[in-house]
Parts: structure tokens; sequence; C-alpha cells
């Protein structure tokens, strides 16, 4: 049986939140088979349960922000998508993230940090069969027109692939890999995805500061990229680190469905918002997926029972 996993023991992690600016406080906890990924608020009065789902999606502007039945006025854990790619990379189904404010802290910008507290708290089986969202047919959300089209697309696939192509009006960004496909079952996430930080335009980090956002942005959690060039002063991790990083979002966005994808993704200029969309698109239709587990580990994907061993 392919079995369900959570952590061996706790870990801890101390950052900023990138948007916030606020010091945070975070600990990741083992949870039991099928109680999914929970954001539990400590800081409050009364601690509130957030558990991760398509319906506790509240808003995508800038990240991936969720609450309680997705109420906007309700208690908040935003930037939650850098952590579920981690989770997701590591085939981790359940686990409780005891947090002290309202926003995951963004570490070094990528998945890479929360790939390193999870490892080091150990990964364990659990005596329950993993549970798998497959696709069932084709599903696509288109918005804009023209040099403004972006489109994001699942289909069915005995596996689970991610194809993104990005398109910047910026030269820095243009001369490096615009497109990248990524087998989530080729073992490879920590290697190829999990480094690739999140980036950000000179003139839009001064506009999002007026609005009180990317407070908590620097050098050493962000790419940052003017005009020209990336302002970084050791570079990129990666020669396509930009597209790489869509992809890390990706996963983590798509991950809110609760259960890892059996599909294959395809975005041209997506972002979290197209992505929630195509999710909420998935699941509002019965007939396009289904979810099923593998009595038999063979019968499962290529590589799927050997993700992120159990430690």
């Amino acid at each position: 049986m392919l079995k369900q996993r959570t952590l061996k023991s706790l870990t801890r992690a101390v950052g900023v939140g990138i948007h916030s600016g606020q010091k945070v406080e975070m600990t990741l906890r083992p949870a039991a088979p099928d109680t999914g990924i929970v954001f539990r608020r400590v800081d409050l009065n009364h601690p509130v349960d957030i558990p991760v789902r398509s319906d506790t999606v509240c808003d995508t502007r800038m990240a991936t922000t969720i609450s309680p039945n997705g109420d906007p006025n309700g208690p908040r854990v935003q930037t939650i998508e850098h952590l579920l790619s981690a989770c997701a990379g590591l085939g981790l189904d359940n686990l409780y993230v005891d947090i002290n404010a309202d926003e995951v802290p963004v570490l070094d910008g990528s998945a890479a940090s929360f790939v390193f507290l999870l490892q080091s708290a150990g990964i364990e089986l659990q005596n329950a069969p993993k549970k798998f969202l497959r696709v069932k047919k084709a599903i696509e959300v288109r918005q804009g027109e023209g040099k403004r089209l972006m489109w994001a697309r699942l289909e069915p696939h005995h596996g689970y692939t991610l194809n993104f192509q990005i398109e910047f009006d910026n030269p820095a960004v243009s001369a490096t890999g615009q497109q990248y496909v990524f087998d989530m079952g080729s073992g490879q996430y920590k290697k190829e995805i999990a480094r690739a930080r999140t980036f950000g335009m000179t003139s839009d980090i001064e506009v999002m500061r007026s609005r009180g956002l990317t407070l908590g942005g620097a050098m050493d959690n962000a790419i940052v990229v003017d005009d020209y060039r990336v302002l970084n002063a050791d570079g990129l991790r990666y020669d396509d680190e930009f597209v790489k990083h869509k992809i890390l979002d990706a996963i983590g966005d798509m991950q809110v469905a609760g259960h890892p994808l059996l599909a294959a993704y395809t975005s041209f200029k997506g972002g979290h918002a197209l992505n929630n969309k195509l999710l909420r698109a998935l699941l509002a239709d019965q007939e396009a997926w289904e979810i099923v587990t593998f009595e038999d580990e063979r019968q499962a994907p290529a590589g799927f029972a050997e993700l992120a061993p159990a430690w």
C-alpha cells in the first residue's frame, strides 16, 4: 500500500513575513492520518485552526492566503505556497503548522529551507492509504486578451507533471529560460525546484511598499531585478530560476486541493489567482476528478513510492 506521511517529530522556524515584515515563529508538528495540512493561529486568544482546502482560500493577490471557510474578514494565514510546495515535494500528507502571526516566514525566499526543516524532523509512514486527486477530463481557465492573455490547464495523466511558460517585459528575465517542464515523480524536486527564489522588479517593489506590501523583502530572501539586470551579488541559483519559482509556487497552490494531484498541469503566464481559479473550476465539476488510492505500490505512477523516502 502506498501510505500517507507525516513528520516523526516537531521542528521550528523563526523568520519574517515577506509582506508584513513581522517576526514569525512557526512550529511544524506531526498529525494523524487524514488530517491534511492544518494551520493553527496560536497567537489569538482562542487558537483558530485553518485547514488547507480550496474553499478556505480567501485571497490570491501576491500570495495564497487562507482563513476559516474562506472568510476575508476572519483570522488568516498568508503566503502559504512555499511551505505547501515543500510538503508536496516530500510527499507529506498530514501536518499541523502552529504560527504566531498571519504570515508564513519567507526564510530564504524559496522552499529549500522548508525542505531542510521537514527532513530534519524526519518523515514517517502512516498506516493509511495515501489519497490522490486524479483528474479525469481536461479543465482550462483563461484570463485577458492579446498580450494580457494568461491561461492554465489540467489534463488527465498517470503521474504529476508541471509545464510553465513565463513572459515578462524585462531584459534580465527574458535572458533566462522562459519555459520548464517538471515531473514530480522524478525525485528531483529538492535539486531542481526547491531552491528557486521569489522575485520582484524594483519598480513594482516601490509601488507595493507604498501599499504596505513586501515590507519584509530583502536581497537575502528574494531576487531583485531592475530594468536591465539581477541586483543580487550572488546572481541566480539556476539559469532558469524565474520560471522554476513559478513552478514552485504552482506546486504549492495546487496542493490547496487537499491531496496530491494526478494530472498534467500547464500554465502560460499564470499566478496564484489563476491557479486557484483553475482548482475551483476542477472541483466544481464532479465528473472531472476522483479520489484514488494504490493498495499495490507498483500500480502507482513511477517514482511516487520513492518520493521523499521515510527516514
